[in-house]
């Protein structure tokens, strides 16, 4: 029996802890040097889905807004965030990289989808030049759309012309795999480099150019 493999000719690539490493953590560490209470800021202050609603669009000057009124004895601290975003993308995963450039290089047709604020993904280009070597990039906070959202999806089909049934999403959220899944694309749930090269060789990658 002759083994076959599922064509991908579109890979997408998210980008935080894939391509890059986040962790506000580190950005705070000197700002707030007590674990626990640090924990306890980026918890119950500058969580997360605070955070996630900037991915979305929103202004950083409207999200501090918000939180200086609830918390206005923190207000040095909630500027931080963005003042210091820098730090929280402390390095890149230089073995994620080297396989997306090697798609690149082997005349594979690669994009990026990510969650992402607008400012602080083109400061993120900056810091990485590699994030401006692909064909393109779907930001959410470009777009007003979150993964896993399905319009988010839909959108970077159409605005880079790929067909979902070809489309093979490397994130590592499950969420987000499981919505690009329900797009239609294929998907791998990222764990390390070592791994993502072993299931990308479950696929038949076609090349765009030759």
């Amino acid at each position: 029996m002759i083994e076959t493999r599922t064509p991908i000719r579109h890979i997408v690539f998210d980008i935080g802890s894939v391509l890059i490493h986040y962790d506000p953590h580190i950005a705070y560490r000197p700002l707030i040097p007590d674990d626990a209470a640090r924990h306890e800021f980026l918890e119950t202050v500058c969580t997360s889905a605070w955070n996630m609603e900037q991915d979305r669009g929103r202004t950083w000057e409207e999200a501090e807004a918000i939180l200086i009124a609830e918390h206005p004895d923190k207000a040095p601290l909630i500027r931080a965030f963005r003042e210091n975003w820098h730090r929280m993308v402390s390095h890149a995963y230089d073995d994620s990289v080297a396989i997306m450039l090697d798609l690149i290089d082997s005349g594979h047709d690669v994009t990026m989808l990510t969650n992402f604020a607008s400012d602080t993904f083109r400061q993120a280009q900056e810091m990485y030049p590699f994030l401006k070597v692909p064909r393109g990039v779907t930001v959410s906070g470009d777009v007003k759309l979150l993964k896993p959202e399905p319009a988010i999806y839909e959108r970077h089909t159409t605005d880079f012309d790929l067909d979902p049934g070809f489309c093979l999403f490397i994130d590592d959220v499950e969420k987000n795999v499981q919505g690009a899944r329900d797009a239609g694309w294929h998907a791998i749930r990222f764990v390390n480099a070592e791994q993502l090269r072993k299931d990308l060789a479950g696929y038949e990658m076609e090349r765009l150019r030759r």
